[in-house]
Formats: C-alpha cells, sequence, structure tokens
C-alpha cells in the first residue's frame, strides 16, 4: 500500500461476523477473488478490514474452495486462520477436501487435515478420496491419495455406486490400485453398471493382470487384522497407532511405513 493511502475498507455487504454467514448468496466477491488467484496480501488486507470468509457464491462456493482448487497455500491459512468453515460444501457437494484433492495440493490436504477436515463426509455426493483417484494420472494425485487413505478414509465408499478402484482403473494406474487394495479395496464391489473395477481395464493390460491377480489371491492374515484394526481407530489412525503399547515393527506395519 502507498504511504499516505486510505486504509482499505470493505463495503457493508462484505462485512460481517466470521462464523454464521454461510447462507448469503452472492455474486463473486474481492476475496473470491484474491483466493483464487492467490494474492495473499490483498487477502489479508480484505480480512483485516472486516470481510466475512464464509461469503458463499449462488453455487455455494466459499473462498477457501477457491484457494484448495488452486493450490494457494497461504491463502488457506489465512482463511483458516480467520475462521472458514473447514467443511463447508458447494451446490455439488464438494468440500475445500475434495477440491484441494483434485487439485492434487499436498500441502492444502495436510493443513485442511490439521483443521479437522472430514476425510469421509457423511453424504457421498463427492468425496476427497474420488476426487483424488479420478486425476490419478499424475503422480501427485497418487500421494494424495495415499495421504486419505493413511488419514482414515473410506476406501470402498461409493460415489454413484463407483468406488475408488472403478476410478484407478478407469485412469489405468497400477500403482493407484494397488495402493487402494492394500488399504481395503473391494475388487469385486460393482457399480450401477453391474461393473468391477477389473471390467474397465483392457485386457493382457498391467492393471488387467493386476486386478487378476487380487481376485484370485486371498488377503494373508495379517492384512486382514491391519485393515480390521485400522477401520476400529477410524479417521486418524496412525496418531493413534503411535499410542499403542506394541513393538515398533507392528506399529510400522499398521502404519503403512
Amino acid at each position: 500500500m502507498e504511504t499516505g493511502a486510505a486504509p482499505f475498507t470493505a463495503p457493508a455487504a462484505l462485512r460481517g461476523p466470521v462464523i454464521g454467514d454461510i447462507g448469503h448468496w452472492v455474486d463473486r466477491t474481492p476475496v473470491h477473488d484474491a483466493s483464487r488467484h492467490g494474492q495473499a496480501g490483498q487477502l489479508r488486507q480484505l480480512i483485516e478490514s472486516g470481510v466475512c470468509v464464509n461469503l458463499v457464491t449462488v453455487d455455494s462456493i466459499t473462498p477457501l474452495h477457491e484457494a484448495c482448487l488452486q493450490g494457494h497455500i497461504q491463502c488457506v491459512k489465512l482463511l483458516l486462520a480467520a475462521g472458514a468453515q473447514v467443511d463447508a460444501r458447494n451446490i455439488d457437494g464438494s468440500t475445500p477436501l475434495c477440491d484441494a484433492s483434485a487439485g492434487g495440493s499436498l500441502e492444502c490436504m495436510k493443513v485442511l487435515l490439521d483443521h479437522g477436515a472430514k476425510v469421509n463426509p457423511p453424504l457421498y455426493t463427492a468425496s476427497p478420496l474420488h476426487e483424488a483417484c479420478m486425476s490419478a494420472c499424475a503422480r501427485e494425485h497418487l500421494e494424495c491419495a495415499k495421504v486419505l487413505l493413511s488419514a482414515g478414509a473410506n476406501v470402498n465408499a461409493a460415489k454413484l455406486h463407483e468406488t475408488a478402484l472403478h476410478h484407478a482403473a478407469k485412469v489405468k494406474n497400477k500403482d493407484l490400485i494397488e495402493m487402494l487394495v492394500e488399504f481395503g479395496g473391494n475388487v469385486y464391489a460393482r457399480d450401477n453398471r453391474g461393473k468391477r473395477p477389473s471390467d474397465y481395464s483392457w485386457p493382457n493390460s498391467p492393471t488387467s493382470k493386476c486386478f487378476e491377480y487380487y481376485e484370485k489371491t486371498p488377503r494373508t492374515l495379517s492384512q486382514l487384522c491391519r485393515l480390521r484394526l485400522r477401520k476400529a481407530l477410524g479417521q486418524g489412525a496412525v496418531e493413534k497407532v503411535y499410542k499403542l503399547d506394541i513393538p515398533q515393527r507392528l506399529i510400522d506395519y499398521l502404519a503403512y511405513k
């Protein structure tokens, strides 16, 4: 800001208490634009002037959605510190964590999870794991999926009857398929067309052979025990595992080290 310039003051329509303002449907606002374009300095000025960080557009998009989709970590931190609702849903049911997962932003995901973002939203119109797997041709999305699974994401949650394994098959990512199965992915799950994940792989392709192996090979007892215990621990399983009074080797196994 130039010397002597008057401090920015938000219009009255954009000011108000931070908590509880979701539901004020507005057009795109300066706080949305600053979040989308990663303009952290401008966003800080807007917040300090009293702008509500939980304003939503007509399609229920919050500034936090915008920042997460674009991977602007500083904006995400500013918004959360100012009281942005971490699990706000847009008109499609997507949360900021869904958008960070779709955008492949590992940093944003970790910050959201640290602020209590749910890896298993109560309605499966959208889930962070599905979003990460649908874009998992890129390496960063594979890492995003691993973070979500480690945090307790339900690997067999269905979105329109499709599981994460169905999406992994469609993007032909063998590494992702193996990871999902290790975390308990059901290779026999069927979508609304009656198809298993393997039905979306090309015959004799690496992904097809991978599914063929898993469909014919039962899980080991140790794997079944790991899945049962992690399911019982729920979200934040990794942190809980490290508090168990068991040998380090078992802790590493349960934590997928």
